[in-house]
């Protein structure tokens, strides 16, 4: 799937447990997050991806521009082969988006993946409801020795957005 990103130019960067074993902090996790840049181009260069990668899904075809350029931009994308399962988002909370997330480029396999940094992570991870972004957080700032200035802006918080259940969605879910 990441070379599919690279291959169409996908403008992205991956977040999450799986941006963290990037950075050699490895936990079980049942999805891959990344946010994509928020642009028309950007969405049809996601779905050209899924469909290199996954070619007999039509269900790709239902992920609409509004999906991620809407007041909730984010999909779940399910691919037919099971397992792991993508949340694709343009914006995370009120502040993170493609442009604001600190990242840098690791380069798996010959395939360049933008990942968010360790403090990136950090900041994403360390103030959410979720007790799992908070372990999350905890290691990241042992490992990377990050402390109280990884800050996210004063009064801001970051949390992933529930499911709001399948609606028109067929195998991926709106969140």
């Amino acid at each position: 799937m990441l070379r599919a990103f690279e291959s169409e130019g996908l403008e992205y960067v991956l977040i999450g447990a799986t941006a963290m074993g990037f950075h050699g902090v490895v936990r079980a996790t049942e999805d891959i997050d990344l946010v994509a840049k928020a642009m028309i181009e950007i969405i049809e260069r996601l779905r050209r991806a899924l469909r290199a990668a996954y070619d007999d899904d039509a269900n790709i075809d239902e992920i609409r521009t509004s999906d991620l350029l809407g007041d909730n931009p984010a999909v779940r994308y399910y691919p037919p082969s099971g397992g792991i399962f993508f949340d694709v988002m343009t914006l995370l909370g009120e502040v993170a988006g493609f442009e604001t997330i600190e990242a840098e480029v690791r380069e798996v396999e010959g395939i360049r993946v933008r990942v968010a940094t360790p403090a990136a992570l950090y900041r994403l991870k360390k103030d959410t409801v979720r007790e799992l972004d908070r372990r999350d957080a905890a290691v990241l700032r042992e490992r990377f020795n990050l402390g109280d200035t990884q800050h996210a802006r004063p009064g801001v918080s970051f949390h992933r957005r529930e499911e709001r259940g399948a609606g028109p969605c067929a195998s991926w879910i709106c969140v």
